[in-house]
């Protein structure tokens, strides 16, 4: 008789804003709830000490993909640290669960308050996945590759110096668009919409809508629109080699690369998304509101006159059980 191996345990990689105190604290608890109910919480090396776990009762990350393995990453911070995680994460796959502990936090799924609901979502399954759209990004110089990157937010091609302003090009699937003095280019996706690109005066567009994004920095030029186009195009921003200063591209705020006059920079659709784990199906309206605090109030929509007719029917019920009650 053959008898079964014993089921793999399911690990968790935990990622955390170590210079927090509260998300330092809060990875503490996590460790703690998720390890006894069998979970196996893996950590980076490096961070371990920092966070003040004992190491004894988790799993240290070494050398090589620290999430291979895991059924998910549990960040603990704020956007940075989720970008920062997925970077980390990024060739195994491994979906991105968010706690915020930032600002708005728009890529965070989970807030402070909510952990206990988060652990028993994460302990019984209770959760899914979204694929988000990614970049890759190529940097050509004299006609070479000779940088491959890639973003979920966004790639932006930037001035190095803040008192000279860059000459560049910009082209979209092999065709010239227009050229612009200014301080930089936004290439962004719909993920990134709400980040950098919303800043520059870029449109925000629904996770659920594939395209990529493309928003001038302070052109000086008539024609100096946000663009949206479909994910398949292919956006190419050359840096002038007449151009007075260099430029420098950033990959989500995190990776740069260098970029002297004559360089080329070309954006397309990423052949790996990133995941990111989803606990509740909240409509992205209401994420938009809830994130930047927007201004409702007198909203008469069918489902808020729902929800009040609802709220009235329960009160009626109430109001009636109580007049039974003292009779």
């Amino acid at each position: 008789m053959t008898i079964p191996a014993p089921p793999a345990p399911r690990r968790v990689l935990l990622i955390a804003h170590v210079g927090r105190d509260d998300a330092r604290e809060v990875a503490r608890a996590f460790v703690k709830a998720l390890t006894a109910h069998g979970l196996v919480v893996r950590v980076l090396a490096d961070e371990a000490d920092e966070l003040g776990l004992d190491t004894s009762g988790i799993e240290l990350a070494g050398d090589g993909d620290a999430s291979a393995g895991c059924e998910l990453v549990l960040v603990i911070g704020g956007d940075g640290t989720i970008l920062r995680a997925a970077e980390i994460s990024h060739d195994s796959g491994a979906p991105l669960l968010g706690v915020n502990l930032g600002h708005v936090g728009f890529l965070a799924e989970a807030e402070y308050d909510d952990l206990e609901s988060t652990i028993d979502a994460i302990v019984h399954r209770r959760y899914s996945a979204e694929d988000r759209l990614t970049l890759d990004v190529t940097v050509h110089r004299d006609g070479e590759v000779v940088n491959r990157t890639w973003a979920l937010n966004e790639a932006s091609v930037e001035k190095a110096a803040r008192e000279r302003m860059i000459e560049v090009v910009v082209e979209v699937d092999g065709r010239p668009l227009s050229r612009w003095g200014c301080d930089g280019v936004v290439c962004a996706t719909p993920t990134g919409s709400t980040a950098y690109n919303f800043s520059a005066g870029g449109p925000i567009v629904w996770p659920g809508v594939e395209a990529l994004l493309l928003v001038p920095i302070s052109a000086h030029a008539l024609f100096a629109r946000p663009l949206v186009v479909a994910p398949s195009s292919v956006l190419a921003v050359e840096v002038l080699a007449r151009t007075d200063g260099d430029g420098v591209l950033w990959c989500d705020g995190r990776r740069t690369v260098d970029l002297p006059p004559g360089a080329r920079i070309e954006v397309r659709r990423g052949t790996q998304p990133v995941r990111l784990v989803r606990l509740h199906r909240a409509p992205f309206t209401d994420r938009l509101v809830a994130k930047f605090g927007l201004p409702v109030a007198g909203w008469r929509g069918s489902a808020e006159r729902r929800r009040r007719m609802a709220e009235e029917a329960r009160a009626a019920t109430r109001g009636t059980a109580g007049e039974d009650a003292g009779a």
